[in-house]
């Protein structure tokens, strides 16, 4: 979010676009091919929708090209929506891989977490412990 807000203080709109709709095309091949392994792997789980693995290979074929060709024509807008992506690696260590987190880190965390659930209104915030209310 703050690679962003900065992105758009600094550039235009045009070149943000453009970095966000390689990251969306990037993740959403990544998402068919998540498909096409947990059907390989896993073959016998509930599936309420099943599609021809036919779709989601062409898919991926027609995408690879598109993806290679975003490469080729326009590296440096690529290589900065990668940078991008990888500005959540450290959020991702912060808040997930470390587990042994000192109580003032999770402290911080849940601070921040119930901020931005307020802010967005996206879940109802449960900031606290419940023998606070």
């Amino acid at each position: 979010c703050l690679a962003t807000l900065i992105i758009m203080l600094v550039g235009d709109t045009y070149t943000l676009i453009n970095y966000v709709s390689f990251i969306n095309y990037l993740c959403y091949g990544v998402t068919i091919m998540g498909l096409i392994v947990l059907r390989w792997k896993k073959p016998k789980i509930f599936r309420p929708i099943k599609v021809n693995l036919l779709v989601p290979i062409t898919y991926l074929a027609f995408w690879a090209f598109l993806l290679a060709f975003s490469l080729y024509s326009e590296p440096v807008v690529c290589g900065i929506g990668l940078i991008i992506i990888l500005t959540g690696v450290p959020v991702f260590f912060l808040g997930v891989y470390w587990r042994n987190k000192p109580k003032c880190v999770n402290r911080l965390i849940e601070s921040v977490t119930c901020w931005g659930q307020k802010l967005c209104f996206v879940v109802y915030p449960q900031c606290g412990s419940p023998e606070e209310e």
